[in-house]
């Protein structure tokens, strides 16, 4: 019978006296607590499919049908009530998206089901690895009684905390054990890494369609991979000169060593620029003057401006090209040779004197005349020649020793370690070596000689020290590295073996903890005179910043960084003062004023937030231990 076919209101009046009429209920009668309801409820199982005798009976059996709750009493349809619990909610993590050394948070709700009290720990199961985020709650563990209770989830970083995506699982457990009833919580958080330190190295004399054909040519490239496509690499096979003949660019070794030397030499005076360039149609490259003459037309070496470097001289630059970043649309600044160059790299400009002043928009265009050694330690009738903002030359021009602010005062105000690792003092390719605050040249033993604070603590000769620095952890945050003349890769003077000298840098910094959190620039100080296809930008309306001398030809660019792009082409116009202002970006500096001011940053190169790149060795023909252990005496660049 069911329990429902009972009156209620009897069940209710007569329960009692109707159990202790039952045959046997004597028997249970006493037994009290745990037990006896026990006892009772195997009683009536016992008689559940048997037909009752009097009403009594029946009555009794649904009474304690409905006291004890038991669906076996007879096809009642009574449920038991639900048990006790908990649940758990975490709000997404705010901010989602945060800088390495940051925190964001998350508030952990814990809400009671029916009835529930009780004490609960919260946990948080967080990524692991090297320097990765740590989670914390507070407080912990919460006291959940009459309504919900909140608890702040944490997740801190580091500085050092690598750059990505992060999980995070929240739960928690009771006293007895018990876990939220709807399961962990997840929460997710993206980290952008912080990058530590910048090494800028400057090869030199190079254009993107001399260096860099490896990337078309099998089996370094493919044809397919370059052309003018998003995920191409626009270099040209072919230019045309002055005549309108279509050239077709022939191979030659990098080094004036192999079956085919690059001994000769080509301008890149401002001159040659202005003959290449011809007014935006890039047909003048056969008017660049070459020599020596014994080495160029009509002697030797046709068309000696449109050649291209025999990919197998440089395989380790075309390794890092396709790792990581190559750049197809990075000019050099000016529109001339290397020391102008090297003062843009170092200062964002080449001009004589600061903004306001006399020569403020000036800027120096050549090399030397009429001394060999540069900067505020340059012989007396030294000059360097000076354009302004109409495009025409002053010559001959000013004592090569200036006087505006550079990069180093500003990383110096912003307590910003740096050094400049260069082969000789009196270079034109060691840039600081003509700022005058930098150099505080004095006449030591009868000799000019830079003796300021910042030239004898942070210029650094010779420029293989930075090998020792990176594996002695002596790396600074900021570092320029100037090649000798070997491993220049400039014509007519190098030996081949640049993309070598790079390499080690390169395999140093990666086999280091510095990888961690370092992007290495690397690019080339002017065009050389090689053919190049591209057409910069010329500012040239005797106004705007710059104008009568910016900007120069394209030169290679790559950036080699655990957060760089991997396999990136990047078709954005960047020039040295993309350089420069990616360093005031990364460390919070102020603008220059100078180019830095009107380039981008190169952001478009790196994504800080991707998981870092592990670091792969660049395979290259020398190591470090060669330079390192090399007794040859530095070559110093020519006039060029």
């Amino acid at each position: 019978m069911a329990c429902s076919s009972v009156s209620e209101e009897n069940l209710r009046c007569n329960a009692m006296r109707q159990f202790e009429e039952l045959a046997g209920w004597r028997r249970i009668r006493g037994v009290s607590g745990l037990a006896g309801w026990r006892e009772r409820a195997r009683f009536m199982d016992g008689g559940r499919n048997r037909r009752w005798r009097t009403v009594s009976e029946a009555s009794a059996a649904g009474a304690l049908c409905l006291m004890l709750g038991l669906s076996g009493c007879g096809g009642g349809s009574s449920t038991p009530p639900p048990p006790a619990s908990y649940s758990l909610a975490a709000s997404a993590l705010n901010p989602a998206s945060i800088t390495a050394g940051n925190k964001s948070t998350s508030t952990v709700t814990v809400t009671p089901a029916n009835g529930y009290t009780g004490s609960v720990t919260l946990s948080c199961a967080a990524s692991t690895g090297a320097n990765a985020p740590v989670c914390s709650l507070s407080p912990n563990p919460v006291t959940v009684s009459s309504g919900a209770a909140t608890s702040t989830l944490t997740v801190s970083t580091t500085i050092n905390t690598p750059g990505g995506s992060y999980a995070f699982s929240v739960t928690g457990k009771d006293a007895s054990g018990k876990a939220p009833s709807n399961g962990a919580q997840s929460l997710a958080l993206t980290a952008a890494a912080v990058i530590q330190h910048v090494v800028v190295i400057f090869q030199e004399n190079r254009t993107p369609d001399n260096l860099f054909q490896g990337l078309c040519i099998p089996p370094y490239g493919s044809q397919s991979a370059c052309g003018t496509g998003a995920d191409q690499y626009d270099i040209a096979q072919q230019g045309i000169d002055s005549t309108g003949q279509t050239i077709t660019l022939a191979p030659i070794d990098l080094g004036t060593a192999g079956s085919n030397p690059q001994n000769y030499d080509l301008s890149h005076a401002h001159s040659a620029f202005v003959s290449m360039y011809d007014g935006g149609k890039m047909d003048g490259a056969n008017l660049i003057p070459c020599s020596p003459a014994a080495d160029c037309p009509p002697n030797a070496h046709p068309n000696p401006q449109f050649m291209y470097v025999s990919p197998a001289d440089v395989a380790p630059y075309i390794a890092m090209a396709q790792q990581y970043t190559f750049g197809d649309r990075m000019f050099q600044t000016n529109e001339g040779p290397s020391f102008p160059a090297h003062q843009f790299i170092f200062s964002g400009t080449s001009a004589p004197s600061a903004p306001g002043t006399q020569y403020g928009t000036y800027f120096a265009s050549e090399n030397l005349t009429g001394g060999s050694v540069a900067g505020c330690i340059a012989t007396a009738g030294t000059t360097v020649t000076i354009i302004g903002p109409n495009g025409v030359e002053v010559s001959p021009g000013l004592y090569p020793c200036y006087d505006h602010p550079a990069m180093s005062d500003l990383l110096d105000t912003g307590t910003v370690t740096w050094r400049y690792y260069a082969p000789s003092a009196g270079s034109i390719w060691t840039a600081p070596d003509a700022i005058q605050d930098v150099c505080q040249a004095q006449t030591v033993n009868g000799v000019l000689t830079c003796t300021g604070p910042d030239w004898t603590s942070n210029v650094i000769i010779p420029q293989t020290q930075v090998l020792t620095d990176i594996v002695n952890g002596q790396l600074q945050q900021v570092s320029w590295v100037i090649p000798d003349g070997a491993q220049s890769d400039h014509a007519e003077s190098n030996n081949g073996s640049g993309p070598s000298w790079v390499a080690s840098i390169v395999n140093a910094i990666g086999d280091s903890p510095y990888w961690a959190n370092t992007a290495i620039i690397i690019t080339w100080d002017d065009w050389g005179g090689w053919y190049d296809h591209v057409a910069p930008t010329v500012v040239d309306d005797g106004v705007s910043w710059g104008s009568g001398y910016v900007y120069g030809f394209r030169v290679p660019l790559l950036v080699v960084s655990p957060y760089a792009k991997a396999s990136y082409i990047s078709h954005t116009t960047h020039d040295f003062g993309s350089i420069l202002k990616f360093i005031e970006t990364t460390y919070g500096l102020q603008s220059l004023g100078y180019a830095d001011a009107y380039a981008d940053d190169l952001s478009d190169c790196f994504d800080l937030t991707q998981a870092p790149i592990a670091y792969q060795t660049i395979d290259a023909p020398l190591d470090a231990a060669h330079f390192l252990n090399s007794k040859a005496a530095p070559i110093d660049p020519d006039d060029d």
